[in-house]
């Protein structure tokens, strides 16, 4: 390719017990959108890892305008012009946004000039920011645009986005591709990660299909539908979600007036809510990051103790039982930070299993725990769900985001609870696994169980709930079908215009 920026020929990495990748080679042209896609643990973290010199490859060669590229760290990959936006942000919540910019810069000016050169890139680019904000009370767009403005303060030729809307609202969206494709004319190229194939189709000019670490296909996404694109990735059709159908039973979550301060200086105190939820019902709780969610989760699991408000389960009030209290009457919960949260990094996916289900799953004996059944349960959830991992005794860490995620979520399903609350049950997770979790939730409720969803991806949201509500700082609308929403309706509610909203619903 005449016109490529970035040549990769040939590139191989093998880690114990696993091809991360296999002999990937493919262009990114100047001044291209170009996509790189595939399942989780399919090698992309380690491919983009590769070009920006986190890690090195065991074959293969790189090529940056013609010459031979082979960057031994990040810093070297920066100087070369290679920027990367990570999907996870590296943010310290106590600084300003300029204090964090000049962390990530090698040697950064002045911070009176540093702050002027923050406002004239954010102005440029539709991304504006204040350098003075602390960086904790900012949305997690505006978090993004942190990451964003250190990059483009480097001038980088190639600008690598991992899962870059996973946090954003459909608003900010907007704002990021029109970023993205103003770098686009300037000559910038830009290689996107993302699961959500829409986007792909709609922002990118080219893409690269990896499956087990291998390039398996390339194509144009606009002259190719989500559906082929998400079928390239798994090598397979798959179904799309389905209710089960059925009526709601018996109420069995009921949470009245539930108040909760914040958790600290740039938490989310929550607000009298109050909600339902029947047996065979999935309600769905919509909301832009930091309105509330982890919050939320945290006072349904027990994890944290509302001074003021009620939580009954079938009837019985369980305000006051603490998390394993709860588990034990079958109160299970997914949290949204995967690692560190919902698995400990460096205890086996084994051990991880022992972690929530012994009880449940009959692991111990007098105190003692049975490994034979604890390695069991850890290999159905892996069989059940598609988790991609040399074995069970693999620590958590060493999976790739997408694969932990399938393991979390399956393990909490596996053990049939009467009440599961999910938060951003599918987020990093390929298009073929999060309809294969959104089934198993609808499954889960057929069965008879109730189920909170807490996500920001509406589609999902849409495709699994009975009932929708929205937060907004910390506060819950009413919960009215969806069958009666639309999207303007949705927006309406997660701005905050709850009262308004449902009366319309109602209406």
């Amino acid at each position: 390719m005449d016109d490529a920026l970035l040549s990769l020929r040939g590139l191989t990495k093998i880690y114990p017990g696993v091809i991360a990748n296999d002999d990937v080679s493919f262009d990114i042209g100047r001044g291209e959108i170009h996509a790189l896609l595939g399942e989780n643990g399919a090698g992309k973290s380690t491919l983009v890892k590769m070009i920006y010199g986190l890690v090195a490859p065991d074959k293969g060669e790189m090529q940056l305008d013609g010459a031979r590229y082979a960057p031994a760290k990040p810093s070297e990959a920066r100087r070369a012009g290679i920027a990367m936006v990570f999907q996870h942000f590296s943010l310290f919540d106590a600084l300003s946004v300029a204090e964090n910019v000049a962390l990530g810069m090698e040697t950064p000016p002045p911070m009176s000039d540093l702050a002027r050169q923050i406002r004239e890139v954010s102005e440029t680019y539709g991304l504006p920011l204040d350098p003075g904000r602390t960086v904790g009370t900012l949305s997690a767009g505006e978090r993004q645009r942190v990451e964003i403005i250190r990059c483009l303060l480097q001038n980088p030729r190639l600008l690598i986005m991992d899962e870059p809307t996973s946090v954003l609202t459909p608003q900010e969206v907007d704002i990021l591709f029109e970023t993205l494709r103003k770098l686009k004319a300037e000559g910038t190229s830009i290689l996107y990660i993302s699961h959500k194939l829409e986007e792909i189709r709609a922002l990118c000019d080219n893409a690269t299909i990896l499956r087990l670490g291998k390039k398996v296909d390339t194509c144009i996404p606009s002259q190719s539908s989500a559906r082929q694109m998400a079928e390239m990735m798994v090598g397979s059709s798959f179904a799309t979600p389905e209710a089960r159908g059925g009526t709601a039973g018996e109420v069995l979550l009921a949470v009245r007036d539930l108040q909760l301060p914040a958790p600290g200086a740039f938490g989310t105190p929550l607000r009298g809510i109050s909600f339902e939820v029947r047996a065979g019902e999935v309600l769905g709780i919509g909301g832009v990051a930091g309105n509330g969610q982890d919050e939320l989760l945290s006072a349904l699991s027990g994890e944290r103790a509302a001074p003021a408000g009620s939580i009954m389960l079938d009837g019985k009030d369980i305000s006051r039982a603490g998390p394993v209290a709860r588990r034990g009457m079958g109160v299970l919960s997914g949290p949204e930070e995967r690692l560190g949260h919902a698995a400990a990094p460096d205890m086996s996916l084994i051990e991880n299993g022992v972690l929530t289900a012994a009880r449940s799953e009959g692991m111990l004996t007098r105190g003692f725990i049975s490994w034979a059944k604890a390695r069991s349960f850890a290999e159905e959830v892996i069989a059940h769900f598609d988790v991609r991992t040399p074995s069970p005794g693999t620590a958590a860490r060493a999976l790739s985001g997408g694969n932990l995620q399938k393991f979390v979520v399956g393990r909490e399903i596996l053990q049939g609870p009467q009440v599961l609350v999910l938060n951003q049950p599918t987020w990093g997770v390929d298009a073929a696994a999060a309809a294969f979790i959104r089934q198993s939730v609808l499954d889960l409720a057929a069965k008879g169980a109730a189920v909170v969803v807490i996500s920001q991806d509406l589609d999902e949201l849409m495709e699994v709930s009975d009932r929708f509500g929205a937060l907004n700082e910390g506060r819950l609308s009413q919960t009215p079908p969806v069958s009666s929403l639309n999207i303007e309706q949705i927006g309406l509610m997660m701005g905050g215009a709850h009262d308004m909203e449902v009366a319309h619903v109602d209406a």
